[in-house]
């Protein structure tokens, strides 16, 4: 059995999973009230005018702005949360290369919490902002959080 080891920058603890996963989103950097969520763009996020559609961009806003309040100090332990609010407001088109969503926590307490962020491209050009209201659901008020059962006997 592996003792407890608090996730770093240089090796994020597993956060995004199913649906993130289907659009091709990837936790670059995570720490406590913050993390960087990346998408390289693919034909599948495009729009009819060949931009990124609006829903993969509010997507990447949600994750970043939800994750950056859920930071887990125990690996192999994660912590669950809700999207109570979310406000995005597009900023400029992006076409291709990597999108970086940038999410910090700016308040709250223990259950819930707001934070805002923002979407760049390679180029560093604002492509969308958003803010939003989180709830951390039932035994991830703590930075510990919980065992996670999908990973348990794993290490």
């Amino acid at each position: 059995m592996s003792s407890a080891k608090i996730p770093t920058p240089d090796t994020p603890q597993k956060a995004l999973m199913g649906y993130h996963e289907l659009l091709g989103m990837q936790v670059a950097e995570w720490q406590q009230d913050r993390v960087v969520v990346e998408l390289t763009i693919e034909p599948k996020h495009l729009n009819r005018s060949g931009n990124v559609h609006g829903g993969v961009l509010a997507s990447m806003l949600d994750s970043a702005l939800s994750l950056a309040g859920l930071h887990c100090d125990v690996q192999g332990n994660i912590r669950r949360g809700m999207t109570l609010s979310l406000t995005t407001t597009f900023v400029g088109p992006a076409r291709e290369g990597v999108l970086k969503a940038i999410g910090t926590v700016r308040g709250g307490g223990q259950k819930t919490y707001m934070s805002s962020g923002e979407i760049v491209d390679e180029k560093g050009n604002l492509v969308a902002i958003g803010e939003g209201s989180f709830r951390r659901r039932s035994g991830s008020e703590s930075s510990e959080g919980f065992p996670d059962k999908n990973t348990q006997g794993e290490g």
